[in-house]
């Protein structure tokens, strides 16, 4: 009997859409069946779901989410994702309210990152996951120092993210800016720290090992 997937989605629609598609792809590949598993995805408001974390109104944040949570839980999912890595600053205290297990996206990106050799990576997503301390605290237990790009290209990856690969929009220009960003820092590894990043930046593109957040988080959701 296969565990029906719960999914907090929609932040964004672009992110959520590559969940639902990963996971049914790579269940294929390691079954070459089509008993896939179930699915469930509850879609959050993202301007709502933003507005939160640019008020820094945790309260609300926390209460948002967990609404997405105990209408999972009602569903009758066995198990929760949050697909985006902002939401994961605030995963205890989701976790706290979930009848179900969840998966945290930060704990499985550290774990395949020690398992990599990885010991300094560089940290890219919205501003609000790079001015968090959620990713830092976590690889800590795997021996992994975190860093971030300084404000000035935080600001600029913020934008690329916002106004460009949430709604679909991938550039080449702005392809070039991220990976010179990579490049600016002496790093064994990068975190794409955001859902959407993984659309535009691939592991061909840079001699950099690549944490694609999602594909490890899908991962660990099929291996769960």
């Amino acid at each position: 009997m296969k565990n029906k997937i719960g999914i907090i989605g929609g932040i964004s629609h672009e992110s959520t859409m590559k969940y639902y598609e990963l996971i049914h792809k790579k269940y294929y590949e390691q079954n070459n069946d089509y008993y896939y598993p179930e699915v469930v995805i509850y879609s959050l408001d993202f301007q709502k779901f933003t507005d939160f974390e640019d008020n820094n109104n945790m309260e609300g944040y926390i209460e948002y989410i967990s609404s997405g949570v105990r209408a999972l839980v009602k569903a009758g999912v066995d198990f929760i994702i949050m697909a985006a890595n902002s939401p994961h600053s605030v995963y205890e205290e989701i976790e706290a309210y979930s009848e179900v297990p969840m998966i945290s996206i930060a704990e499985v990106t550290a774990k395949n990152a020690k398992k990599r050799g990885i010991k300094k990576s560089l940290l890219l997503g919205i501003k609000y996951t790079m001015q968090s301390s959620f990713y830092q605290n976590i690889c800590k237990k795997y021996g992994i120092e975190i860093i971030v790009p300084i404000e000035k290209e935080q600001d600029r990856i913020n934008e690329i993210i916002f106004d460009e690969l949430t709604i679909g929009i991938i550039r080449d220009d702005s392809k070039t800016e991220l990976l010179k960003i990579i490049n600016n820092y002496d790093v064994e590894g990068v975190i794409l720290g955001c859902t959407e990043l993984p659309l535009i930046i691939k592991e061909e593109d840079t001699d950099t090992k690549l944490l694609n957040t999602v594909e490890l988080h899908v991962e660990a959701v099929l291996n769960y």
